[in-house]
């Protein structure tokens, strides 16, 4: 048995960023992580092979709640997510972290304020090399420091884009985009641009993902240790249950235990839920501090659509990730409620499609994919999802997961389907011709996507209704903690990658004057083109 002073479970976008946050503070850190190091090959720039063959997708088996199976689109690997993300780095706004109506309902308020996020989104900026322009997007919420990096540019297609919506009276800005690009010196970056980056592992390391910003430079301190292939089944408490004192662990079949003063689950909405739940115990029948029978509850992941419109002229663009529409996500001119994000999606290609949609382009010849492929223009569409009880992750008698999820919102969804509908001819773009993508869902059970997963650990500061405190430590067990997003209360309707990475370096602040360590120094860096 080996004993650390903080173990991390997880080593995405929570659970990364935080080993980073905690690495130089000398104290004993161990990250877990089930998968191993995502492979370094030439399929990563492989549509076929990431798309068709799913050659990075887990091999789970979850169930929806008819108990009908189905292989939920999540990684495992060093990095997690973040590792095949399109590293649209958007913070929340502002109005998200309060009681906002919908159409369907009532997103509830966050149990602190933007104010307190704020300082941690500019961290997390820093510390994952974001690219972006302030004060372009009206929903903005203030900043304390510009992004360190000037935004990524338009290729000629998106800024004739982005120009068209803007003389239709709109505000198209630079999407915050997470890439270590260097375009005023191109030899010196990372980044080359390239059409396989969303959706895509970055081959060359460009991509402002957990593995390459956080668990790699963590692993030079001597303090840090990881494992890999190392899946967290059970975590054991004292009779009690007040302290988590021992995490379990599932490495080639065998079973192994370690210690820690401190445990924090950072394993994605669902498989953070499982953990939880596959703890009962005495002192926790329900499930490790579910006294509230919250966990694995407020499942939420986005009600998005992935849509391509097709351009009257060939679309060229190579690197298409560039643009953010926010207009319609309070509102538009005819409807009260808020719709969501637009944006735009990785460069689509013949390969996607057949990944995507296999039945329905097993026919097509190839050339008429390839058309299509070079005429598309596409889209990312996100509502917000609201917050269900219902919604929940819960095990079955073999532990497997399964998801019972009903979609909300849906009017809005439509609405926002609607406006970028009507504003095609305007665009440049077939009037009326906007074509369902399903490059993110892959499967036509809505939850297999996975996407944007959150939900299922609330915080708050009522124990009878939320699973972890507003520090994300668990009300019921001092030293547990939940830092991937799980603890959302709410989901906003854009990117929740940011927000999760914000939330690990101030839950990492807290936890740092928790073990006496000092707090790192902060600088914050501008890089002007």
């Amino acid at each position: 048995m080996s004993h650390y002073d903080v173990i991390v479970i997880g080593s995405g976008a929570g659970g990364g960023t935080l080993v980073r946050h905690l690495a130089p503070s000398g104290k004993r850190v161990l990250l877990l992580e089930r998968g191993d190091w995502l492979p370094r090959e030439p399929a990563n720039w492989q549509a076929h092979a990431v798309f068709v063959d799913n050659r990075y997708v887990s091999a789970d088996t979850w169930y929806d709640d008819r108990g009908k199976p189905f292989q939920p689109q999540v990684h495992y690997c060093v990095g997690g997510a973040t590792k095949l993300y399109g590293a649209a780095l958007y913070r929340l706004r502002a109005e998200d972290f309060g009681d906002l109506s919908h159409h369907d309902g009532i997103s509830p308020a966050w149990p602190i304020a933007y104010e307190q996020m704020e300082p941690y989104y500019t961290l997390a900026e820093q510390l994952y090399e974001v690219h972006g322009a302030r004060g372009e997007d009206p929903t903005e919420p203030p900043a304390s420091a510009p992004y360190p990096f000037p935004a990524v540019s338009h290729e000629p297609r998106i800024q004739q884009l982005s120009d068209d919506l803007a003389a239709a009276g709109l505000h198209p800005f630079h999407a915050p985009c997470g890439v270590r690009l260097r375009e005023d010196d191109m030899p010196h970056g990372h980044c080359v641009r390239c059409a396989t980056c969303d959706g895509f592992p970055c081959l060359v390391q460009a991509k402002s993902d957990a593995e390459v910003l956080c668990v790699r430079p963590a692993l030079e301190r001597s303090n840090v240790t990881m494992l890999t292939d190392a899946e967290a089944v059970r975590l054991e408490t004292g009779p009690d249950g007040h302290e988590v004192t021992g995490v379990v662990v599932d490495r080639g079949g065998e079973r192994e235990t370690y210690t820690g003063d401190i445990v924090v689950v950072s394993c994605g909405a669902a498989n953070s839920a499982r953990l939880l739940l596959a703890s009962a115990s005495e002192a926790h029948p329900a499930g490790l501090a579910n006294g509230s029978d919250q966990v694995g509850r407020n499942y939420m992941f986005h009600n998005s659509q992935a849509v391509l419109a097709l351009s009257k002229e060939e679309n060229p663009t190579v690197f298409q990730k560039t643009l953010g529409l926010n207009d319609f996500y309070f509102g538009s001119r005819d409807f009260d409620f808020p719709l969501g994000n637009i944006q735009m999606v990785g460069k689509s290609s013949a390969d996607m499609y057949r990944g995507e949609k296999p039945l329905q382009t097993r026919l097509a010849p190839q050339r008429t994919l390839d058309d299509v492929a070079r005429h598309a223009v596409d889209f990312w569409l996100s509502t917000e999802d609201l917050p269900r009880p219902g919604n929940r992750v819960t095990l079955r008698d073999d532990g497997a997961i399964q998801l019972s999820y009903t979609p909300s919102n849906e009017e809005p969804k439509q609405r926002l389907l609607h406006e970028l509908k009507s504003m095609l001819g305007q665009l440049g773009m077939h009037h009326d011709h906007l074509v369902p993508r399903h490059a993110y869902l892959k499967n036509d059970i809505p939850v297999a996507g996975c996407a944007h997963q959150a939900g299922t650990c609330r915080f708050g500061a009522d124990r009878a209704t939320s699973v972890l405190n507003t520090d994300c430590r668990a009300h019921e067990v001092d030293n547990l903690y939940v830092v991937d997003t799980s603890f959302f209360p709410s989901i906003g309707a854009v990117n929740p990658a940011l927000t999760a990475m914000a939330n690990a370096l101030r839950v990492g602040d807290h936890l740092l004057d928790r073990i006496g360590a000092r707090r790192p120094e902060r600088t914050v860096v501008q890089h002007v083109a």
